[in-house]
C-alpha cells in the first residue's frame, strides 16, 4: 500500500489524519504517531493479527513486551487486575506524562503484546495529537518507531526512511519533544522498584510515593 504522511499542524491535515489513522486502526493496520517522546509505531492493542505486524514492521521478537498508551485515567481501570492506591497516587500525579507503569493485567483481556508474564505497561502521553487518535481508536499498543537496533525517529519523515510503505499512514505533529524516554516503575510486585531511569525522575516518584529513591532503585 502506498503511504501518506498528513501534516497534522494544520486543521485539515490534522482531521484528515486523524481519520485516516482511525480508519487504519480499525482495520488491523499500524500507524505511526507522536508521542511526547520519540514517534511510536502504534496498533490496535486487542488485535493480535495487527500487534504482530508491529513487531515484524520493526523486526523485534516478542520477548520485549509492546507497552499501550491510553487516552484517559479512566482506561487503566479496565486494562489492570487492581486499581492499586499505588497505581492511582502516580496516574494522578505523573499523567499524562513521562512516566510508565508497569502493573498486572486483568485476566481476562484477549491481547497478546509479547512475553508479559501476567503484566502490562501502561502510560498516558502528554501530546494532544496523540490523546486525540486514542480517544477514537482506544488503548494502542505502541512502540518507538524505528527499526530494532536503529535510533527512535524523532519526525514522521524519520520514521518513513526506516518503514516505507510498510507503514501507510504517518502523523505529522512536528518534531518529537525531545526528552528522554519514559521513566518505568514495575508496581506489580510488593515493592515499587524503577526499571528504567528517564524522563520522571526517580526523586520526584519517591516523595510522591513516600519512599527514598534509594529504596526504588532496588532490584
Amino acid at each position: 500500500m502506498a503511504s501518506t504522511i498528513y501534516n497534522c499542524l494544520s486543521p485539515e491535515g490534522r482531521e484528515d489524519g486523524l481519520r485516516a489513522a482511525t480508519d487504519a486502526v480499525r482495520a488491523g493496520q499500524c500507524v505511526v504517531l507522536p508521542t511526547d517522546t520519540v514517534y511510536g509505531i502504534g496498533a490496535d492493542a486487542f488485535n493480535n493479527a495487527a500487534v504482530a505486524q508491529l513487531l515484524a514492521t520493526k523486526r523485534r521478537g516478542p520477548d520485549m513486551p509492546v507497552p499501550v498508551l491510553v487516552g484517559s485515567w479512566i482506561t487503566i481501570q479496565g486494562l489492570v487486575r487492581e486499581f492499586t492506591e499505588t497505581a492511582k497516587t502516580l496516574v494522578e500525579a505523573f499523567w499524562p506524562g513521562g512516566l510508565s507503569i508497569i502493573v498486572p493485567e486483568a485476566p481476562s483481556l484477549p491481547w497478546n503484546l509479547g512475553d508479559t508474564r501476567g503484566t502490562v505497561l501502561l502510560r498516558m502521553p502528554n501530546q494532544p495529537l496523540a490523546l486525540e487518535l486514542l480517544q477514537e481508536t482506544g488503548p494502542l499498543a505502541v512502540s518507538s518507531a524505528n527499526i530494532s537496533g536503529n535510533a527512535p525517529a524523532l519526525t514522521a519523515s524519520e520514521a518513513k526512511q526506516q518503514f516505507g510503505d510498510a507503514v501507510g499512514v504517518y502523523l505529522d505533529g512536528g518534531p518529537a519533544e525531545v526528552g528522554e524516554p519514559s521513566t518505568i516503575i514495575d508496581i506489580s510486585r510488593s515493592e515499587p522498584v524503577i526499571l528504567r531511569e528517564g524522563a520522571i525522575p526517580t526523586e520526584r516518584i519517591g516523595e510522591v510515593l513516600g519512599l527514598e529513591p534509594e529504596q526504588l532503585r532496588r532490584k
